[in-house]
């Protein structure tokens, strides 16, 4: 889709826009209720470009980013009479085969680099900053396999917003203009079934994923009556227009442990557009043809953030810190 007036929205908003990265960590934390415990997380987060200057100089080439999102419940705190339009928490799907659970979190931290030893060093002093009124709900490191593939074999992220479509696909324009230049978040961790997976033929996962699996062509699915994952996943209002994400998925396991899985994160300008995407993918389109993949890959986590620009981000550190003193 088309935006409007981008010239007047600060594009790096957290870096959303960065480059997909060869690793990353996805962070997911939540912040006790004593006024101590916020007081130190508003410091943080006012010192968050600091400390990805400070961590990234050692290595510029690192590319090192981090975007901080933060949940419905953690900005009631921080800003209670202020709130972006369709903020709030990520709602559960009960579909007729599978379920989306939604899972605790106050505030995501999307930490990327070309080095994996720079997201780590960020992290270990990040959460230093943090203090211990945080509480670790979820930690996962991931990589890029391959050619940007997931750990089922297929190209991930192909059909993501480029150019200017980028902005208009991910960032919040004049439609809610306090907040413009932010972006709704919503992270998933999916564990895959690799054994039930492999015994599965070839065209049989091509038709589930809607693309070809060696050269990633798009495979034409419209006139059958079980949608492609490609096809579910793909949003147009009633004029026939599109609405892309930004999906920055990375694969992540633990083969020792038979652990393996995709982080999903998807950036969007319209957080309903993510929400559709996931009833259909759930509930089905019809109602039952849900989305085979999801026969091999389980949801564990699901949860809403907003990720606001940075200045919006440090008048909410701000306020947060003003809060905590005059409680004193």
């Amino acid at each position: 889709m088309s935006g409007k007036n981008w010239d007047r929205v600060p594009i790096d908003a957290q870096s959303v826009d960065a480059p997909l990265s060869m690793a990353a960590i996805f962070l997911v934390v939540t912040v006790g209720g004593d006024k101590a415990a916020l007081s130190k997380v508003a410091s943080a987060l006012g010192e968050l470009d600091d400390l990805v200057k400070n961590v990234g100089f050692r290595d510029l080439s690192g590319r090192l980013s981090c975007i901080a999102g933060i949940g419905a419940e953690l900005w009631n705190r921080l800003s209670p009479s202020r709130r972006p339009r369709e903020m709030k928490p990520f709602a559960p799907i009960k579909g007729p085969a599978h379920s989306a659970p939604s899972t605790p979190g106050d505030l995501l931290f999307h930490i990327r680099a070309e080095r994996p030893d720079m997201c780590f060093e960020f992290e270990r002093i990040l959460l230093d900053s943090l203090g211990g009124g945080v509480t670790v709900v979820d930690e996962v490191s991931g990589f890029r396999y391959f050619d940007a593939r997931d750990l089922l074999g297929f190209v991930d992220g192909t059909a993501n917003p480029t150019g200017l479509d980028l902005p208009a696909s991910a960032l919040i324009g004049d439609e809610d203009a306090d907040f413009a230049g932010g972006s709704y978040v919503v992270v998933q961790k999916y564990l895959h079934d690799m054994a039930a997976w492999g015994k599965t033929p070839t065209h049989v996962q091509e038709e589930i994923i809607g693309r070809t699996k060696i050269d990633n062509i798009e495979i034409d699915d419209d006139d059958k009556p079980r949608k492609s994952h490609k096809s579910l996943a793909t949003i147009e209002d009633d004029a026939g227009n599109e609405y892309d994400i930004l999906r920055d998925n990375m694969p992540f396991g633990r083969p020792g442990q038979n652990e393996f899985g995709t982080y999903f994160i998807g950036y969007t300008r319209y957080l309903w557009v993510i929400e559709k995407m996931l009833q259909r993918m759930y509930v089905g389109e019809p109602h039952g043809a849900y989305d085979r993949l999801l026969d091999f890959s389980t949801p564990h986590t699901g949860t809403t953030f907003f990720a606001p620009t940075r200045p919006i981000l440090q008048t909410l550190a701000k306020g947060g810190q003003e809060k905590s003193a005059a409680a004193r």
